[in-house]
């Protein structure tokens, strides 16, 4: 009799304890034993302390224009664990990820008894499903998200045929290293020999690293404000940003995207210059008309995503001290004269005192400190010493969002921010109560 979706997830989840544990050794074992699936799927892998997810969703939007069936693999999920594993954007259909846990339980056990390659992660596991899936579906491209850092994460397995970086910020030090350098280091991991990479806006520190790894690896280089740039031109009058780009496809001009912010506009170019590349190795005509009605179709839940207009209550999850950065800044562009309050919370392992320092430099916002069910999620007391006229502490969240709704004047911010984890949880908790409000 075959498992329940719900067994299915929780054996995924039982790998979790084994942590994140850098290294190729155990995966490829698997992956060797499944008939190396990896080799066998056209792919494009994207790393970045910030952005992936983005710049993954605006990738394959364009390239579902061309009538062309694309594979993601991302994480965290926003809405529901399946959609990690996607394909055209529709999460892993429930019996189909039964069948591949089915088909991984015991081989995953059974390599538990073996000294070096014992105790796979759910990562990797994940990791090796999602190629599986891709390979049966015969998907015409996979889009692979790297977990963390680049050199040593899982999906480094793979052979791709582009590779980007989108960000290099200071997140996972403990394991990626303090400087910009060792972080950016372990990124350009993913840069595989005569494999072309697309960089993103990354400081010069960081991007002197890539420079050095690409030219190693006689690895074509397309960088931001280089080879491809972009001319910023203002928000959309609805909900997003307008903006140009230029590269070796010409001047592609009034760009439209759904997603609100400065950050999305680069996210969207990395997109695109990936898309002009994709389209001249595949010998494909590149058509802007892809660009447009592609870049148009993009939603990414949690990420300045709009959940409702009146009130307006917008979801971002800004999980580290770069992303945060990025928050304020938007915040101070698109929403001046809103008063904005700014439901906060994050995992422990993040700088949060950092991250708590610059939501305070928004000049008209109250900030709300809190915790949520989550094994690695900050104690209230780690932020009690924060507390002053405009930073109060709430321990339960969700009475928390109640009277700050309550609160609430008409033309009011609501602002929901940390940890992707948290933002999930109340996205899941708003949906409940009101339905999505467009």
């Amino acid at each position: 009799m075959s498992i329940t979706i719900e067994e299915a997830i929780t054996w995924i989840h039982s790998r979790l304890p084994f942590g994140s544990r850098p290294g190729l050794d155990r995966v490829e074992a698997l992956l060797e034993r499944v008939g190396n699936p990896e080799i066998k799927v056209p792919t494009i892998h994207i790393a970045g302390t910030n952005g992936k997810g983005s710049t993954v969703t605006y990738l394959r939007c364009m390239l579902e224009e061309m009538g062309l069936t694309v594979g993601t693999f991302t994480s965290p999920y926003i809405e529901y664990f399946n959609e990690r594993i996607a394909l055209n954007g529709q999460g892993i259909p429930d019996e189909e990820l039964i069948k591949y846990v089915e088909k991984y339980q015991p081989i995953v056990e059974k390599m538990d008894s073996i000294d070096k390659i014992q105790g796979i992660t759910e990562f990797e596991t994940l990791t090796a499903m999602a190629f599986d899936y891709f390979l049966e579906k015969k998907v015409d491209v996979a889009i692979i998200e790297v977990g963390l850092g680049g050199l040593l994460d899982s999906t480094n397995v793979v052979h791709p045929m582009l590779t980007a970086i989108t960000t290099i910020g200071k997140d996972h030090t403990e394991i990626l290293g303090e400087t910009l350098e060792k972080i950016a280091y372990q990124k350009a991991g993913i840069i595989k020999p005569d494999v072309p990479v697309v960089t993103g806006n990354i400081t010069q520190e960081a991007l002197k690293v890539i420079e050095a790894s690409a030219q190693k690896n006689d690895s074509p280089i397309y960088r931001y404000g280089q080879e491809y740039e972009v001319n910023y031109l203002h928000p959309d009058k609805t909900w997003g940003e307008v903006f140009e780009f230029c590269g070796e496809s010409g001047k592609i001009p009034n760009i439209k995207i759904p997603l609100l912010g400065r950050h999305q506009v680069e996210n969207a170019s990395i997109a695109i210059e990936l898309f002009y590349l994709y389209c001249r190795l595949q010998n494909i005509h590149f058509a802007e008309r892809n660009v447009y009605k592609g870049l148009l179709k993009a939603q990414w839940p949690g990420r300045m995503e709009r959940l409702s207009e009146e009130p307006l209550i917008v979801l971002d999850g800004a999980h580290n001290e770069h992303a945060v950065r990025r928050l304020a800044e938007n915040l101070k562009k698109e929403f001046p004269n809103r008063e904005i309050n700014i439901l906060f919370s994050a995992l422990e392992s993040k700088d949060v005192e950092a991250m708590i320092t610059i939501l305070r430099t928004v000049p008209n916002a109250h900030l709300y400190l809190t915790t949520f069910e989550y094994p690695k999620a900050v104690a209230l007391t780690k932020m009690s010493h924060l507390e002053n006229d405009k930073t109060e502490l709430v321990s339960l969240w969700q009475f928390g969002l109640g009277e700050i709704l309550e609160k609430m004047a008409a033309d009011d911010l609501l602002l929901i921010t940390g940890s992707l984890y948290f933002v999930s949880q109340v996205r899941e908790l708003l949906l409940n109560l009101g339905g999505k409000n467009d």
